[in-house]
């Protein structure tokens, strides 16, 4: 049952206090994410087809008439462009986001130039696969202190991660971007010039407190400028380029040697660095620091010249509105009734993501081919190529069946790949289903659930998790699998048997939905 479309535009605007209870009205659900209220909503929410299950344009809710602008601009609406204004002139329709889809080249630009920065986040995992038996050979390295090279790039990823949320708040997420790509930069060229263990470990800190901001601002900045019909498929290009950015570590570093291999790195942070120049900043963000006049430009610019935002701005200038009339975030804020399911779901994702052991077998393919009896050179080129159709089918199909679907048929190939990793052959079978779901939906989801006035303390903390999960099982796994190879992997699986119960049973669908939906559902399903 899809929602019906809303009536006609009032004449008149609703003025701004009216705008928070009116839209918590509208995306009001009877869908409940906890036990307790999954138990109060069951029955009805089986036959209406609601639910964490189902997506959101697919729910019950009470629609009111949306506000419309007057023609100037203020939290109530935005300035129609010069030729709405002409076509209302003329008896025409406007061209509404309801109606019509706009342009989308300034969001696909703007998607392209980021995901340079995943790019330069999954060059940053992958180069120490190919690189172990150049930089041992080289510098001298033992077996533990490489150990230590691989894993402490997680070390600068935390430290990124407990900044992230305040740079993006505080600069902007393009300046954020800008920044950590400087960061990537000097990185990449320590560890060019390094000439001992240490100057290679403060590298590789440098490029994980690059990774660490990235992974952040990266999918935020999507989710904060996509139309709601193709967010999901486009912060997948996220975990696509990501891949990408692995599988170009791998497939090149079968061929240079470790210290070329930094070129692959620097590259995508120097495309990053110019190409911030050529996009607008994030409309919501602009929104909640007060930018009237750039949040109309800049949503203006993403949804085309032609196309009226008034209703989408009024929306998110109402959201952002109710939210500032709440005490500023702090991080006892996650832990009320409110915030606390969104806070769950987004950690409990990031958990389960590492402690299926992703990072652990992302810093030590070329090793666990090569212990299996397979080339290591070959099997890492294998898994570099693997990746990026597998993550590109995801992301076509993202906002088609949902992130539920994703993650649960994800959880349950890498459950199958651990479960038969002792032959390196079906090594492939994990990296296929992680990057189909458990890769890149849990970063969609950290980006769509978080309210605006909490998305700094919460988004950081879920990437901080991240980051610690990473280092402790990258760190730990050379002494798992000198314990037991064969027990480590089924560790894994069983970590991911864990995911598909828990996604089963609590993880929401977020298709369909604005942010200002999604947010506004999680806290009223509490």
């Amino acid at each position: 049952m899809a929602l019906p479309a809303p009536p006609p535009r009032m004449a008149a605007t609703l003025p701004s206090s009216a705008v928070a209870p009116a839209l918590r009205l509208r995306r009001h659900t009877a869908a409940s994410l906890s036990s307790h209220c999954r138990r109060r909503w069951q029955g009805p929410a089986a036959r209406r087809g609601d639910g964490p299950g189902a997506p959101l344009e697919m729910r019950g809710a009470r629609w009111l008439p949306p506000p419309a602008p007057t023609g100037c601009s203020g939290a109530s609406g935005a300035t129609p462009t010069a030729a709405a204004a002409a076509a209302a002139a003329a008896g025409e329709a406007p061209y509404r986001g309801s109606e019509a889809q706009g342009s989308l080249w300034m969001v696909l630009l703007a998607t392209a130039v980021v995901v340079c920065g995943s790019f330069e986040f999954g060059t940053c995992v992958g180069y120490s696969a190919p690189a172990q038996a150049g930089i041992v050979s080289d510098i001298g390295l033992s077996n533990s202190e490489f150990g230590i090279f691989a894993s402490v790039l997680t070390i600068g990823a935390m430290i990124g991660a407990l900044t992230s949320g305040c740079l993006a708040d505080v600069l902007g997420r393009k300046m954020t971007m800008r920044f950590a790509a400087v960061v990537g930069i000097f990185g990449w060229i320590t560890v060019y010039f390094a000439k001992d263990a240490m100057m290679l470990y403060v590298g590789r800190v440098l490029l994980g407190y690059c990774t660490g901001v990235l992974s952040y601002v990266v999918p935020v900045f999507i989710s904060e400028i996509a139309p709601k019909d193709i967010r999901g498929g486009l912060a997948t290009s996220n975990q696509l380029f990501i891949c990408s950015g692995c599988s170009a570590a791998y497939i090149i570093g079968a061929l240079l040697s470790w210290r070329s291999l930094v070129v692959v790195g620097l590259v995508p942070c120097a495309v990053l660095l110019v190409g911030l120049f050529f996009i607008p900043e994030s409309p919501r963000w602009l929104a909640n620091i007060g930018r009237e006049k750039a949040f109309h430009a800049s949503l203006q610019k993403f949804r085309g010249e032609d196309y009226d935002i008034s209703e989408e701005a009024t929306e998110i200038k109402g959201y952002i509105e109710s939210n500032h009339r709440l005490p500023k975030a702090r991080i006892q804020d996650l832990f009320q009734r409110k915030n606390i399911y969104a806070v769950t779901v987004g950690v409990s994702l990031m958990i389960f993501q590492q402690l299926g052991g992703i990072n652990a077998l992302g810093f030590y393919t070329s090793y666990i081919f090569s212990s299996a009896g397979f080339s290591g050179k070959l099997g890492t080129t294998l898994i570099g190529i693997i990746q990026i159709p597998v993550t590109l089918v995801g992301a076509l199909l993202m906002d088609r069946s949902g992130r539920r679907a994703h993650l649960l048929v994800s959880s349950s190939g890498t459950f199958l790949g651990c479960f038969l990793t002792r032959l390196s052959f079906y090594f492939k079978v994990y990296y296929g289903a992680y990057s189909v779901g458990m890769g890149p939906v849990p970063w969609i989801i950290m980006s769509e659930i978080f309210s605006i006035n909490t998305k700094a303390i919460a988004g950081g903390l879920v990437t901080l998790v991240s980051w610690i999960g990473s280092f402790a099982i990258s760190y730990s796994f050379n002494f798992l699998m000198d314990w037991n190879p064969a027990g480590t992997f089924f560790l894994f699986s069983a970590v991911s048997l864990v995911t598909v119960l828990f996604v089963a049973k609590l993880v929401p669908e977020t298709k369909g939905g604005t942010l200002e939906e999604i947010q506004a559902l999680l806290q009223t399903s509490t």
